[in-house]
C-alpha cells in the first residue's frame, strides 16, 4: 500500500494537487499526472503500481484512493476552521466515492464533526 501511495504522490508533487475548484477535467488531471510520472520514472515496478492504483486493482489501491480523499477533506476542514470559510465543494466531490469500509468510516467522522462545528457556529 505504501508503494502505491508514494507513486501517486510523486506525480501529484510535480503536477500539483488538482482540486474540484480548479475546474480541470478528471481525464486531463490523470493525463498530466501520468505523463509527469512516465517522464520521471521508467521503472516497471512503478508503472505496475501506478496501473494498480489507477485501475482500482487491489484493496491497497482502493485504500490509497480513499486516504487521498480523506486528506483532501481534512485539509478543507482545517482551512474552513482557520479562515472561516465554507468549502462544501470538497465534501460534495467525495460523497459516495469511498470504496473501503475504513474509507467510509473516516469521512463520516470528519463530516459529523464538521456539521457539529457548523451547527454550533450559528
Amino acid at each position: 500500500m505504501y508503494q502505491i501511495a508514494i507513486v501517486h504522490d510523486i506525480a501529484q508533487a510535480i503536477v500539483g494537487d488538482i482540486t474540484p475548484s480548479n475546474g480541470v477535467p478528471n481525464a486531463e488531471n490523470k493525463r498530466a499526472a501520468y505523463s509527469t510520472f512516465i517522464l520521471l520514472i521508467c521503472s516497471c515496478k512503478f508503472q505496475e503500481l501506478w496501473s494498480e492504483y489507477e485501475n482500482n486493482a487491489s484493496l491497497e489501491a482502493n485504500l490509497v484512493k480513499d486516504f487521498d480523499k480523506v486528506e483532501m477533506i481534512l485539509q478543507a476542514l482545517e482551512y474552513e476552521i482557520e479562515h472561516g470559510k465554507v468549502l462544501n465543494e470538497f465534501f460534495i466531490s467525495t460523497a459516495g466515492k469511498f470504496q473501503t469500509e475504513i474509507g467510509k468510516s473516516w469521512p463520516a467522522e470528519i463530516i459529523s464533526r464538521r456539521k457539529s462545528r457548523l451547527t454550533n457556529k450559528c
